[in-house]
């Protein structure tokens, strides 16, 4: 490969006695704003996207990606009064539309369509949330892939918009007063018009907007704390009476507080003071709230509290259980039950219990996978959730509380014989002798080592349970394996396992990563020169930091949307709240712990390094392009061997949330056919 030429200044700087030189520093400055940095992007896609077209395979997987994306997909509805209004995407729609259907079974109607809103799809519908009476919707617009968000309202029995238009949301959800007269949401001030995209924020607050008010009069809820880079998050209780206001700090928990609506002052009360434990509320019969947490408990319980009584106290009420994980996310109080999702070796259990702690048994299941997205309300016996697998496409079950009967509510039909697939749960050992669920899916009658995509998250306590992928299928489709590797960082088991892998324990997430790699290939999984791995944000750092560690063990390597600079990530956007999960490289303990491992800074010049096709994308203010952009440019400057070191980067879109159904099959043909070239894997159209 010939490269473009990138210039390398003489930035050389000193962190605590150790000299870091910074010589693509340059390539932080927003493209939109410095044509130097424009030009060299343009370079780049020049020389990468040639080399991708021509690929074998490419256009096999871009049909093939197509065939599996396309079919019929809808989330869990939300109910209000009578109407059911949920998200559905009929195949290869560029983005999903939001459907109102007049009773469980009655008739749909698109209430809006995004699809509608820019020539090129790239104007996506987000956050959304419909009022207690089902008569308007405030709804999220995202232009671009931004994380910048405007809300509109809608009157759903006319489809009117309204004028009401608010600006400058971001990390946001909708919570609609009871009286249907307004709704909460997260927002940050206004940034200086000269600002670019990658600025830093903080400033996060809830406001409260009355409709058919200007947005200058929307009344401040719940303000920032000075100092701390903070996210808010506002919620209403199913009956109106209390507000709910999650503050995290990205530790994997949260601060709580509740406002009385009953209070004219809207005097808020902090619930839990601390930012270190997990809290969800499942639901609430008048003052008595039930809440799912890990405080005192790293698998989680549920514990109950009285806001009325004179001393609120927590009280426990269903156990931390010894060889399962609470997914708070998917647990609820329905009808008079609670309804509770467990993670058992990243497989989901369902059980009920009664609203004293009683349990009264197990959701069937259609068979080993994962529940979420559970809707259901307190007082109201019908509650819906999905069903996914690596086997089995995303449905949604009507689940009667009371009965224990569930039936399918949406269910798709898919291009694949999926008896074809098997799914395999493993175990393997760690570094330092840690356990690691790893699931490995193939074709049945692909019994011998075969190239293999890996992938991993590892951050956040973030789970990464079984679901369905069809980027995975087509890989699968052709002969491959696909693994994942339910590494320490995330929340598979816990806080524990998220706090093993986060600040100074990082390293043991790319250990854990590394060790999955030795596995597949010591057990036979994967061929001797056939191992690929993907990881993207988080996923894309783990990427970075294990090829650096162990070059020798990856035939390539697709770093996206990664955080690859960590001595100055927190400078950027949203950079300044990952610092609870990574450390802040302006305390020195911390530095030392990011310069041992940050991507950009431990490239192995002279070592033989795999194949690496880096993928990001212009607007994404998550995390900031310039982190892709350094990261090749010191790769495509170092001596690493005959393999590639491309850069490929999409324009109008963001961090991935929004991206157009056609963009995301490119990009995946792209990245599978330059993983298959280098792995081995044979193309072929499927008989």
């Amino acid at each position: 490969m010939t490269y473009p030429d990138t210039r390398q200044d003489a930035i050389v700087e000193d962190h605590f006695g150790v000299t870091v030189p910074d010589p693509f520093r340059w390539l932080e400055n927003d493209p939109r704003q410095d044509t130097e940095v424009a030009t060299w992007i343009e370079a780049q896609n020049a020389a990468s996207a040639p080399y991708l077209a021509a690929l074998d395979g490419r256009d096999v997987f871009r049909d093939r990606l197509t065939a599996h994306f396309n079919h019929e997909t809808a989330l869990p509805p939300a109910k209000r009064n009578g109407k059911y209004f949920f998200i559905r995407n009929s195949g290869m729609d560029d983005q999903p539309r939001l459907i109102l259907r007049d009773g469980v079974d009655g008739p749909d109607r698109v209430l809006i369509d995004p699809n509608t809103w820019s020539a090129d799809g790239t104007t996506a519908l987000a956050e959304w949330a419909p009022s207690s009476d089902g008569g308007h919707v405030a709804y999220a617009v995202q232009v671009g892939g931004t994380d910048w968000r405007t809300i509109r309202v809608m009157d759903t029995a006319t489809s009117t918009i309204l004028d009401d238009e608010i600006e400058w949301a971001r990390f946001t959800n909708i919570a609609w007063a009871a009286d249907g007269a307004g709704f909460y949401y997260s927002r940050f001030p206004e940034p200086a018009a000269d600002a670019g995209f990658d600025a830093p924020i903080d400033g996060h607050a809830i406001y409260f907007h009355r409709l058919g008010t200007p947005q200058a009069e929307d009344r401040l809820i719940h303000a920032p704390t000075p100092g701390l880079p903070l996210l808010h998050t506002v919620d209403v209780t199913s009956d109106g009476r209390y507000i709910i206001i999650y503050t995290s700090a990205l530790t994997g928990g949260a601060q709580v507080t509740v406002i009385d609506t009953n209070d004219a002052d809207l005097s808020p009360v902090t619930l839990v003071e601390s930012y270190d434990d997990s809290w969800v509320l499942l639901g609430n019969i008048g003052p008595h709230m039930i809440w799912a947490t890990q405080k005192d408990a790293p698998r989680g319980k549920v514990v109950t509290i009285n806001l009325d009584a004179a001393a609120p106290q927590f009280t426990d009420l269903i156990a931390e259980k010894p060889d399962a994980v609470l997914r708070e996310g998917s647990a609820i109080v329905a009808g008079d039950r609670i309804v509770l999702s467990y993670m058992v070796d990243a497989q989901s259990r369902v059980e009920r219990y009664t609203l004293d702690g009683t349990f009264e048994g197990l959701v069937d299941l259609p068979g080993p996978g994962t529940t979420g997205a559970f809707q259901g309300q307190p007082g109201d016996d019908e509650a819906f959730f999905a069903f996914t697998s690596y086997d089995a496409p995303l449905t949604i079950h009507r689940l009667e509380v009371g009965a224990n009967r569930s039936s399918v509510w949406a269910a798709p039909n898919v291009d694949i014989d999926l008896d074809r697939i098997i799914v395999e749960p493993h175990i393997y050992t760690s570094k330092d002798g840690a356990r690691v669920p790893l699931f490995v899916m193939r074709r049945k009658d692909v019994t011998g080592p075969a190239p293999t995509m890996l992938y991993a998250y590892g951050g956040f306590a973030i789970s990464i349970v079984p679901h369905y992928s069809p980027a995975a299928i087509a890989w699968v489709e052709q002969g491959g394996v696909y693994a994942v590797a339910n590494i320490r960082g995330g929340g598979e088991y816990g806080s524990a396992w998220h706090h093993g892998g986060r600040r100074a324990d990082k390293q043991n997430s790319f250990d854990d990563f590394i060790a999955a790699g030795e596995y597949l290939k010591a057990s036979g999984i994967t061929s001797a020169d056939g191992l690929a791995i993907h990881g993207e944000s988080n996923g894309g750092l783990l990427v970075g930091a294990v090829v650096n560690q162990r070059p020798d063990l990856f035939a390539a390597a697709l770093p996206g949307v990664g955080v690859l600079d960590m001595l100055r990530f927190e400078r950027f956007t949203s950079g300044s709240m990952w610092v609870q999960e990574f450390g802040d490289p302006k305390v020195e303990a911390d530095f030392q712990t990011l310069h041992a491992y940050s991507p950009l800074h431990t490239i192995r010049d002279g070592a033989s390094y795999p194949a690496i096709l880096a993928t990001t994308a212009d607007t994404d203010n998550r995390v900031v392009p310039s982190h892709s952009f350094k990261y090749v440019a010191a790769l495509q400057s170092a001596d690493l061997g005959p393999h590639p070191h491309l850069l490929r980067v999409e324009t109008r879109a963001g961090h991935g949330a929004g991206k157009p159904m056609r963009m995301v099959v490119d990009e995946f043909a792209d990245r599978w056919a330059f993983a298959a070239r280098w792995t081995g894997l044979k193309v072929s159209m499927p008989d």
